[in-house]
């Protein structure tokens, strides 16, 4: 999903937070709750709790060294540490003045210099490749360069000190080859190897070879190019596509690696690998188990497969599993002595490959510098506030202001609570999710989406099937899927492509035992709002009308007899008398949105929240109103709002959860 420029840039930066054990003790009782400013008559009461997800998260490692180097995810400002192995301790920092998360790291040859790139939300003319000098760590790193695409995704550098940049951003723009001259300090592209490709995820570069991956992992689907590696002449800058026949038909091109002789191929998609010879691109083995980030050591290289690490032989061609714990995604692998080693989402992990054990080191304990993170899901219920963030959610205890969180693989996109329990959309590729806090088990996988379906986009409760429905992206192919997981049986119906091959579902309502989906068209032809009645119990379509809104939909909810829709890109409000099946209201929407929004009904009334503001919409009139402005939520994936029973909302206000009592400003309203 697309993301708010405003809200990453307007994140309050945390950069005094020594680490994540201060920054949580800093949320413990009396601290995180404010005391609520008091309420004039048609004024909100805003409460605010404090932080909504407190956390380092990493995107990328790099072992350098004996100190492994981290790169953040979703937090302000941007930032590199180092995680030195002999003593279990952070040992350096340094923050980027640009992006929000750091997906690439490289090292050249010496040791010396790291290279770090950035995803940002626009060209916003600041460098995104980044060089720290490793010999003086306490001198900040410095922007050395800017790409002509939005993100950086992979990182190599060359022997001989130059760097090669892979990335994309905006997936209606193909990505181009990027290189970096230290010597000079130009940046040149090397031209677009692919103009089907959506993006590209990995680079390698030998002495005479630039190794460009590239696919369609995000804004795939409508014909975008499939998996293909080019190999560039770096002399000449030509390029010819070695991607192997016997993977040919994968997705992307997801990692590069050049090991002892050879390359390291990973690819979404045909489920294996291969290993092409550099001296002979003709020649190549398969490994078959798709896998990323290959490191050699000896006869044995080893690779990610989530959720573990494994080992191919080169002379048995036998593959092991070599970590058989489930540790959640990893963002590096790299070979330290005689072991393995690779990070999760919560650990520096040393991997025996010999005994098959793993020792962890946990990063908080290390002193990993965390601060409020970028949100995604919100739900509200049974006295919790449940806020998503990335590898964990984070529960918040309104009685007690005691804040905890719960480890979970991905992101929850959207959640919602049923007697207590909480259920998720989990990215990626994850599923529903359960958490009920009377077990004490962590949030689990409890119903699949359909393959390829990975991006879970919105969620809410059927009470009268007793579904929990959602709605999701695929985003390689295009389209997205229905799906209905029934607690009580544990039975899912899911539907691909429901609405039609090009719209996901990033809309789910209900009303009645009918769920209503509404899409999202991100290509520049075909139908891009259409909102489908459903029956998810026969899992079949009843009608459907296309408001003939301009752009997809963001948001739906149902009151009364009318179902509300938010357009996508302030394109408008629209609103579907449920029983004639008409559109009969129209608005604009544009004074308090510019794209993703959310809507929820709360006393009667269907609240919305956008990147700015949190509004109302009059019952009677459907006319706008502003309850909050200016909120500016600190999320990542499309702002959210949510109510409890007592119809208190909560949404975010910068990286603050907030609750809004509107209780007063309703009352005025209606007089």
């Amino acid at each position: 999903m697309s993301t708010f420029a405003i809200n990453r840039r307007q994140l309050l930066q945390t950069g005094g937070i020594g680490g994540l054990a201060v920054a949580l003790s800093a949320m413990s009782s009396g601290a995180a709750q404010a005391a609520p400013k008091k309420q004039t008559a048609g004024v909100p009461l805003i409460t605010d709790l404090g932080p909504a997800v407190v956390q380092f998260s990493l995107m990328s490692s790099l072992l350098v060294g004996d100190t492994v180097y981290i790169g953040s995810r979703n937090l302000n400002p941007v930032r590199v540490i180092g995680y030195h192995l002999p003593t279990g301790t952070i040992t350096s920092r340094t923050d980027l003045g640009s992006g929000y998360s750091i997906q690439a790291l490289a090292a050249d040859s010496t040791g010396r210099y790291l290279y770090a790139g950035v995803l940002r939300d626009g060209m916003d003319g600041k460098p995104n490749l980044y060089r720290w000098d490793l010999s003086t760590p306490n001198v900040p790193a410095v922007g050395v360069g800017e790409t002509g695409d939005r993100d950086i995704r992979a990182l190599a550098v060359a022997p001989d000190g130059k760097v090669y940049v892979a990335g994309g951003g905006q997936t209606t723009n193909a990505p181009s080859l990027w290189e970096y001259d230290p010597a000079t300090n130009a940046m040149t592209s090397w031209g677009i190897p692919d103009p089907g490709a959506t993006i590209a995820q990995a680079v390698a570069a030998t002495a005479s070879h630039v190794y460009f991956g590239t696919g369609s992992t995000l804004g795939g689907g409508n014909g975008s190019s499939p998996a293909r590696l080019f190999a560039f002449d770096r002399t000449t800058k030509t390029s010819t596509n070695i991607l192997p026949a016997d993977v040919a038909t994968g997705v992307s091109v997801t990692s590069l690696s050049v090991l002892n002789g050879q390359l390291g191929v990973g690819v979404k998609g045909p489920g294996k690998s291969v290993l092409i010879n550099l001296a002979n691109h003709s020649q190549y083995t398969v490994i078959a188990k798709t896998g990323v980030m290959f490191r050699q050591l000896g006869n044995d290289v080893f690779f990610v497969k989530e959720p573990g690490v494994w080992s191919y032989n080169l002379v048995s061609k036998k593959i092991t599993q070599i970590l058989t714990e489930d540790v959640g995604a990893m963002w590096g692998l790299d070979v330290y002595g005689n072991k393995a080693l690779t990070v999760s989402s919560y650990d520096v992990i040393e991997i025996d490959p010999v005994a098959k054990t793993a020792v962890k080191h946990d990063l908080t304990q290390a002193g990993a510098p965390g601060g409020p993170q970028l949100c995604m899901g919100l739900a509200a219920g049974a006295g919790d506030v449940y806020v998503g963030g990335t590898g964990t959610i984070a529960r918040h205890q309104l009685a007690t202001d005691q804040v905890s969180y719960l480890r979970a693989t991905g992101e929850a996109k959207d959640a919602v609570i049923v007697g207590g329990i909480l259920y998720t959309g989990q990215y990626n590729s994850r599923g529903i999710y359960a958490y009920d806090p009377t077990t004490g088990q962590l949030p689990y996988q409890v119903a699949a989406l359909p393959a390829g379906q990975n991006r879970p986009l919105d969620v809410c409760w059927d009470a009268v099937n007793g579904l929990v429905i959602a709605g999701a992206q695929n985003d390689t192919g295009g389209g997205g899927c229905f799906a209905a997981y029934n607690p009580v049986t544990t039975q899912v119906i899911s539907k691909v492509n429901p609405i039609d091959s090009l719209q996901m579902v990033r809309a789910v309502a209900t009303k009645d035992g009918v769920a209503y989906l509404g899409g999202d068209n991100i290509y520049a032809t075909g139908p891009r709002s259409t909102v489908v009645a459903w029956d998810p119990v026969a899992n079949q379509e009843l009608w459907r009308l296309d408001p003939g809104q301009p752009q997809g939909i963001a948001a739906m909810a149902i009151h009364g007899k009318f179902l509300y829709g938010m357009s996508r890109k302030a394109a408008g409000l629209f609103v579907i008398d449920l029983d004639t099946r008409q559109v009969v209201h129209r608005g604009d929407l544009s004074s308090v949105c510019t794209d993703f929004g959310a809507l929820q009904v709360s006393r009667g009334i269907v609240y919305g929240v956008s990147d700015t503001s949190v509004f109302r919409i009059d019952p009677i009139t459907f006319a706008v109103s502003v309850v909050v402005a200016e909120i500016n939520g600190g999320w990542y994936s499309g702002p959210h709002i949510t109510a409890d029973e007592d119809g208190l909302l909560y949404t975010l206000r910068g990286p603050n959860l907030v609750r809004i009592d509107d209780q007063q400003a309703m009352q005025t309203m209606r007089r």
